[in-house]
């Protein structure tokens, strides 16, 4: 199966809200750090850097996840995904590095901070440019399931997290306790990490073929054994490649029943389990009811 035109559509303006957003926010949180100096700002300056980064790794991933299949990738470009989340996890975990160590030197080295109002402004705008490309990623989620666009939501849900600590570091810093700065800083820089690790444990699910989430392959095995004529099912093997759930089973039907019926019986188990699975690539085999798991 392939993924519908609509979907398609949101995939690609997803990644493309999340570019320019991330370059936006890139423009707006320069300024304030010139202007202010906070190592809270930076922090949240570096994040958005590495958005950018990963954001556009993202667009040209879901381009190539997109292309059909061909004579040299029969299963289609799905993984193309995954590995747009193992970058963007590399990304993030590079820039919680960098700014652990600017939060550090600035513990070492304090520096007095400067026109904090503008930089609560622009942090304000940033969580609100923020909010609204992360609800249109969550719409875009619901539609197409897709590993990229939800890595890309994950390390923006950080953002949120970055730009809101950055925010009570400056507000700190206006009531006279400009120490909260870089420790709001390092705190941001070790839950960047985090999700780092989670990106990156989800691309490795996906590129080690883990199977689907039991309750998944508990619903084919129960849509498929309400199929009439099934007599059993065993041999299920599952996997997701990029947006396209995959799934392999075996069959058991009566001894003697004709090839054509058979065949029959099998196109409705593969037309309920799409009702639930609508993009699913199926693989049915069929053995006589009477060899069973042996066969």
């Amino acid at each position: 199966m392939t993924m519908t035109h609509d979907k398609a559509r949101l995939l690609r303006l997803a990644t493309y809200a999340s570019v320019a957003t991330a370059t936006l926010l890139i423009l707006v949180k320069l300024g304030a750090w010139l202007v202010t100096g906070s190592v809270s700002v930076l922090a949240s300056l570096v994040d958005s850097l590495m958005d950018v980064g990963a954001s556009l790794v993202n667009l040209l991933a879901v381009r190539w996840s997109l292309l059909p299949a061909d004579e040299d990738h029969r299963f289609g470009h799905g993984k193309a995904e995954s590995l747009a989340g193992l970058a963007q996890a590399a990304f993030i975990a590079g820039s919680a590095v960098f700014l652990a160590l600017e939060a550090v030197d600035r513990v070492i080295h304090p520096q007095p901070l400067a026109q904090l109002g503008v930089g609560v402004g622009v942090m304000v705008f940033a969580i609100g440019a923020t909010l609204i490309l992360l609800a249109f990623q969550r719409h875009v989620i619901r539609e197409t399931n897709s590993t990229a666009i939800r890595a890309d939501a994950l390390h923006y849900a950080t953002d949120l997290a970055t730009n809101s600590a950055t925010l009570i570091a400056l507000a700190g810093a206006f009531f006279g306790f400009p120490g909260l700065d870089p420790i709001f800083a390092l705190g941001i820089a070790v839950f960047i990490l985090y999700s780092a690790v989670q990106i990156a444990r989800e691309a490795v699910d996906l590129l080690m073929d883990r199977e689907l989430a039991p309750e998944d392959r508990e619903t084919i095995q129960t849509v498929a054994a309400a199929v009439p004529g099934v007599r059993g099912i065993h041999g299920l093997r599952t996997r997701r490649s990029g947006h396209t759930p995959v799934m392999q089973m075996h069959l058991e039907l009566d001894d003697n029943l004709p090839l054509i019926a058979a065949h029959a019986i099998c196109d409705q188990v593969e037309a309920a389990l799409q009702v639930e699975f609508p993009e699913a690539d199926i693989t049915i085999h069929q053995d006589p009811r009477s060899l069973g798991v042996e066969g």
